[in-house]
């Protein structure tokens, strides 16, 4: 009667399996380290870079425990902090001989040490990890970061103002000047006809802008004021463009679980859980660059500059490109990164050589239709700046006109350049500066300090409960104490697979999942109680209770996930932190509370044929009733 199947027991004891080996992890915790990153667009760090910087350790006397490349920077990791500041001179002294143009940034971080054994056993496919933590468990850096709408909304005045002249240039509209007032546009005519034409061009091709004509001097100017909705809109694209960028970089750089959210109307929040350096994690924010196209300059001139013969041609700037090749480029900009939405690697169709595929919004589609048509067989230069210094990413030569806003760059590039270079044209641009406003350092001895306490918050609660059931139900209160562990043990294997984030919110779900999921076996065991109250034989008992406290665990548990999903697609920040534990937590209780505690019930009494008694605490049965006895 309450005889489980040999395949539930297998499936059992492979989930404890799974439970234990993804749990580990957590327990080993993390040890100080130096993280070894580029520090500039075009340098890349890859695997081959670890062996160097192992040397670097070892020439200065320091052995670290472990060097590994992780993603797209090289960690090393050290037994304390001493050894980890010193490491981090030592790699700086290195790396960096000119501390005013480092070529590396190095920073102080944080590194597990779970064992390399441990990373074998991939029982669901993945490979155990301890679960991130956020600021408040791990430490960090914390920046509120302001967004200089003024300087965005100037940026886009200047460019419609590009706009205006190209469009009269094209209508042939001759005018008098095209000058930027702050964020207005004016145009001075010499006659009023031709001031006309030009409104309705204007009003119908530059929407962001509201005109209006007046006399001045004897000329008609047409004044363009940017409406309301436009700088609203500009505003939030700004905003936006710049989470986005700010994503890119830092993701890139191989920061765990960073949080980049937007606060208020130009604000952004930056945490970067596990960089204790302060100063280091601001070079990782102010890494983000500025994208600008510009032309080759290929005179004579230019080219003597270029080999160091002679002063650069007015007009011009010297940069360097891959291979540390010098070139002369003009000063006008062709495009900028606002252009520019999408770039992706891939291959010539035809020479199957690696490419960079490019795809421009409309008005960039225009503006380099009309350069390429004009400048066949020169070369465009793609320039990418950080901190005011530009880097030429690639510079290729110009082969037909190029319309419909699809460009494909190609060259002597490899599969790995063709992808850094999309990475860096993607991600490259702000569309606005942005300055630090507040920081914040949570150091690790109070992230510590939080995780003792929201262990121990864990830990009490999970005794006064195990204590309980274990006074109250006897026998079946151990039972549901090992189907709470199991349920806790499975809850943070989960939280480990998904790599999700533990945050101080999210230790209180943890705390609240133990109460709400050993509610599901009260029920069981009351209703066990109540079919034993009834004269119903232990087995039958057992089997009744099971079924039919089914149904209640069930509309509970429906009605609470509900509400955690309502929490996690609305909430933001600690809220949602809380709802993934929270809703995790419930889907895990079902399966321990309601499967692993009746598996442990049918192992220990469901083979016994004779059953007389089961051992579930005190079992109150009800008085007879005098009338009814008389």
């Amino acid at each position: 009667m309450n005889r489980y199947p040999f395949w539930i027991y297998a499936i059992l004891v492979f989930s404890a399996l799974v439970g234990l080996t993804y749990t580990a992890p957590n327990f080993f915790g993390e040890a100080p380290a130096v993280q070894v990153s580029s520090g500039k667009a075009t340098l890349k760090v890859d695997s081959s870079f670890g062996p160097r910087v192992e040397q670097i350790l070892v020439q200065a006397g320091l052995k670290p425990d472990l060097v590994q490349f992780d993603g797209n920077s090289v960690k090393a990791r050290f037994t304390d902090l001493d050894t980890q500041t010193k490491a981090k001179e030592a790699l700086v002294r290195a790396l960096n001989p000119d501390p005013a143009d480092p070529n590396y940034i190095v920073a102080l971080n944080l590194l597990s040490q779970t064992p390399k054994w441990l990373s074998y056993l991939r029982l669901m496919g993945v490979e155990p990890k301890p679960m991130y933590l956020g600021l408040d468990l791990r430490g960090g850096v914390h920046f509120l970061m302001q967004v200089d709408m003024k300087e965005a909304l100037a940026k886009k005045a200047e460019a419609m103002t590009g706009d205006v002249r190209t469009l009269l240039r094209d209508k042939n509209l001759r005018h008098a000047g095209v000058t930027r007032e702050g964020n207005n546009v004016e145009v001075r005519f010499r006659d009023s006809q031709t001031a006309t034409s030009a409104q309705s061009l204007l009003s119908d091709q530059v929407p962001d802008l509201q005109w209006s004509a007046a006399s001045e001097g004897g000329d008609v100017m047409l004044r363009g004021v940017m409406t309301p909705e436009a700088a609203s809109r500009l505003q939030e694209t700004a905003l936006k463009q710049n989470i986005t960028t700010l994503h890119n970089r830092v993701n890139e750089l191989g920061v765990a679980e960073p949080v980049i959210q937007q606060q208020g109307l130009d604000r952004v929040v930056v945490e970067l859980p596990g960089v204790q350096d302060t100063a280091k994690a601001k070079d990782i924010i102010g890494r983000t660059a500025t994208l600008e196209v510009r032309m080759v300059d290929e005179s004579t001139e230019a080219a003597a500059a270029a080999g160091g013969a002679g002063p650069v041609p007015f007009g011009t700037e010297r940069y360097v490109e891959r291979g540390s090749r010098p070139l002369i480029v003009k000063r006008q900009v062709v495009l900028t990164g606002e252009n520019l939405t999408d770039a992706q690697a891939g291959f010539d169709s035809q020479t199957q050589e690696p490419v960079v595929n490019l795809t421009l919004d409309a008005k960039g589609a225009r503006i380099f239709r009309d350069v390429t048509r004009e400048n066949v067989g020169k070369r465009m230069a793609i320039l990418l700046f950080e901190k005011g210094k530009g880097e030429v990413v690639t510079a290729p030569v110009i082969r037909s006109e190029i319309g419909g806003g699809r460009v494909q760059i190609s060259g002597t590039m490899t599969t790995a350049e063709a992808n850094d270079t999309a990475l860096l044209l993607r991600s490259g641009s702000l569309a606005a500066p942005m300055e630090v406003i507040e920081e914040r350092t949570v150091g690790p001895s109070l992230g510590a300090d939080n995780i003792d306490k929201g262990f121990n918050s864990v830990l009490y609660g999970f005794a006064a409960i195990a204590a309980f059931m274990c006074l109250y139900y006897g026998l079946f209160g151990v039972f549901s104490t090992l189907a709470l562990s199991f349920n806790l043990l499975l809850l943070v294997a989960v939280l480990s697979m998904l790599q999700a984030t533990l945050t101080l919110p999210g230790m209180a779900a943890i705390a609240l999942v133990l109460g709400m999921a050993i509610d599901a076996n009260v029920l069981i065991n009351e209703r066990v109680r109540e079919e034993l109250r009834g004269g119903a034989s232990p087995q039958a008992a057992i089997q009744a209770g099971y079924e039919r406290a089914f149904g209640t665990i069930l509309d509970s548990n429906v009605t609470t996930l509900i509400a955690g999903i309502a929490l996690l697609a609305f909430g933001s920040g600690p809220v949602r932190g809380f709802a993934v534990v929270h809703v995790l937590g419930i889907l895990t209780s079902m399966f321990s509370a309601v499967v692993f505690s009746r598996g442990l019930v049918n192992l220990w009494y469901g083979r016994q044929k004779k059953l007389k008694s089961v051992s579930i605490g005190q079992i109150w049965k009800p008085e007879p009733d005098a009338s009814a006895k008389a």
